[in-house]
C-alpha cells in the first residue's frame, strides 16, 4: 500500500483522471478497513481511502482536534497533486469533511456525510472509559455495542477486533475531538452538493443528527438506510456503494 505525507492509503483507480477523486475519512479509532471493499473498489470510480495519522498502517501521533486533522487531509491532497475532491466522512471523518468544506470551500466538490452530525457530543462514561489504559477494551465494546443494530454479530465482532489493535491514547484523543466539534451555527455556509446517509438504527448519531444537516445544508439530501446502525456502510455495504455511486455519477465533473 502507498503512502503520502506519511499517511498509508488504499488506492482505486488513482489514475483515472475522468473522474472526480473521492476521498474516504474514516470515524474515530478506524482505518481504510472502516470502508467495505465494495465502496473502496466502486466500478469506474478514483478513489483513496488513506489511514489517518496513527490509525490502521500509518505512522505519527493522532490529534485531539479535528482541525489538525484537516491539515493532515490537505497535506496528504496537496502530496498527491491533488486540488480539490469529494470527501465521503463516517463519524469522525464526517466531522474533519464538514470542517474541511467550511473553511475551504474551493477546495471541495462534493461532501458524502455517514452516520454524521453538526455536533459530535461524546456520553462522559464513554470519554472516562477511554481515557483511561486499563479500561480501554471496555470503552471499545460500548462504542460497537452502540454502533449496531442486532442484525450484525459477526461484522460487529470483526470491527471490534480492529479498533482493539488501535493505541488507547489514540482513540482517546479521537473522541475528544469529536466532543469538541461543533459547527452547528457555520452550516448555512456550505453550498456544495451533499449526501447524507444514516442507519436507521443509529444511536451513537441518531438520525435527528442527520435531519439537523439536511435542513441547513442548502440542497443536502438524506437517505436512511435500513436495519443499520452508526456503522451503516459495514451493515449494508451494497446499498450505500450504491447510494454513493449515483451521487458521484450525478456530480457535473470538469476532466
Amino acid at each position: 500500500m502507498p503512502t503520502a505525507a506519511s499517511l498509508y492509503y488504499f488506492a482505486h483507480e488513482a489514475n483515472n483522471r475522468s473522474r472526480p477523486p473521492v476521498v474516504l475519512i474514516h470515524g474515530a479509532g478506524g482505518s481504510h478497513l472502516s470502508w467495505p471493499p465494495h465502496l473502496r473498489r466502486l466500478p469506474d470510480q478514483r478513489i483513496f481511502a488513506p489511514d489517518l495519522p496513527a490509525h490502521g498502517k500509518s505512522e505519527g501521533i493522532g490529534h485531539h482536534a479535528v482541525e489538525d486533522y484537516v491539515h493532515d487531509l490537505f497535506e496528504f491532497l496537496s502530496e498527491l497533486k491533488i486540488y480539490s475532491a469529494i470527501l465521503v466522512g463516517h463519524s469522525m471523518g464526517s466531522a474533519v469533511a464538514l470542517s474541511a468544506a467550511i473553511h475551504f470551500p474551493e477546495r471541495i466538490i462534493a461532501l458524502g456525510l455517514i452516520g454524521s452530525g453538526a455536533r459530535l457530543r461524546v456520553a462522559p462514561d464513554l470519554l472516562h472509559a477511554a481515557s483511561d489504559p486499563s479500561t480501554f477494551e471496555s470503552a471499545v465494546q460500548m462504542i460497537h455495542n452502540a454502533s449496531f443494530s442486532s442484525q450484525s454479530s459477526r461484522t460487529r465482532e470483526l470491527s471490534t477486533q480492529r479498533m482493539l489493535e488501535t493505541r488507547p491514547t489514540v482513540l482517546y484523543g479521537d473522541l475528544l475531538a469529536c466532543d469538541a466539534f461543533d459547527v452547528m451555527d457555520q452550516l448555512l455556509k456550505l453550498s456544495l452538493p451533499t449526501l447524507i446517509v444514516c442507519g436507521s438504527d443509529d444511536r451513537m448519531t441518531p438520525l435527528r443528527y442527520s435531519e439537523f444537516l439536511r435542513d441547513h445544508i442548502a440542497g443536502a439530501r438524506l437517505e436512511v438506510v435500513p436495519q443499520a446502525g452508526h456503522m451503516v456502510m459495514l451493515e449494508q455495504p451494497d446499498l450505500v456503494s450504491n447510494l454513493l455511486a449515483d451521487f458521484f455519477d450525478s456530480i457535473a465533473y470538469p476532466p
